[in-house]
């Protein structure tokens, strides 16, 4: 595990999006089924937000750890869950009923009132991170308002850690810079594919800011050892699905798997903390699990390297 703090990170966490329907239904018992797979291969970190499957992920995810001990939770803040008062499917990516509308909220009662709801759903009294969810067009409230809220939070002991977590890096820069925040959650931009977020990274090492590096699989394309499907949520296009396919075949040649060598790379940068994966079901639990725990040799970073398929080291 790694310290923030008093807050030790454990190196693999659990996503709690897929649970929630993300793209795809998931029913209870399955879910409950996946957090217990996780748990069974020693993961110790969980991650999930209001805005999964409004509201589903937190209740789901709570219900599955209450008893047990000794594990990180790490929810969000940003978006206020309010009744819809209509009827058919969410449209924001979750399989499930349109029972709520999410409002965006980085105000400090809309902080505070988004942390006493999670902890209502989750059954807890206090989380471990709460991090600032997704703030894109709100940078300025997020600064000047949502972290003074979370820092009075984390001072009384409701929160143990304050984060920031995006699919960007430059606005978690600026609060790694201009605030006191303890982690942040980036998504995508640490990746075999996507190393952008690399001055983020530095800037965390320099400051003792821990890292979580989610997205590792570019929301697919990294997920098999045969490259295809999705990046970033959009068709891959064909010159990211070359470059995937050609660390593929040099993954192959060091007998180690595509997600194997996605899931250590981010790992690699002392910032890094953990990395979080998400999963649906327990066999991707199980199948991911079997995967980490491969070392993957140096001469395949090396290789990489050479090939410009990744920054060379310093």
């Amino acid at each position: 595990m790694t310290a923030t703090g008093d807050l030790e990170l454990p190196r693999h966490g659990f996503g709690a999006a897929p649970i929630a329907g993300l793209y795809q239904a998931v029913s209870d018992d399955q879910a409950r089924a996946t957090v217990d797979a996780a748990w069974s291969h020693g993961v110790r970190l969980f991650d999930t937000a209001p805005h999964y499957g409004v509201g589903l992920s937190e209740r789901r995810l709570g219900a599955a750890l209450a008893g047990r001990q000794g594990f990180v939770l790490s929810t969000k803040v940003g978006r206020l869950l309010v009744p819809s008062g209509g009827g058919g499917r969410d449209a924001q990516g979750f399989d499930v009923p349109a029972a709520f509308e999410r409002v965006w909220d980085f105000s400090g009662d809309g902080v505070r009132r988004s942390l006493e709801e999670s902890l209502e759903r989750l059954g807890l009294d206090r989380v471990d991170i709460a991090l600032i969810h997704d703030p894109d067009n709100h940078v300025d409230q997020a600064l000047t308002e949502a972290y003074p809220a979370l820092a009075e939070l984390r001072s009384q002991g409701v929160i143990g850690a304050i984060g920031i977590g995006m699919n960007q890096w430059q606005v978690p820069l600026r609060f790694v810079q201009e605030t006191d925040i303890d982690v942040v959650m980036l998504a995508g931009r640490y990746t075999l594919l996507d190393q952008s977020g690399l001055p983020l990274l530095d800037a965390c090492a320099d400051r003792g800011v821990r890292v979580l590096a989610a997205g590792v699989f570019n929301s697919g394309l990294l997920a098999t050892s045969t490259p295809a499907g999705t990046y970033d949520y959009e068709p891959a296009p064909a010159e990211v699905l070359g470059r995937a396919r050609r660390i593929a075949k040099i993954c192959e040649r060091y007998g180690v798997e595509l997600p194997q060598a996605a899931m250590a790379f981010p790992l690699r940068h002392p910032a890094v903390a953990s990395i979080v994966i998400g999963a649906r079901s327990p066999e991707e639990v199980a199948t991911n699990a079997a995967l980490w725990d491969r070392p993957v040799p140096d001469n395949l970073w090396s290789e990489l390297e050479a090939e410009d398929l990744l920054p060379r080291s310093n």
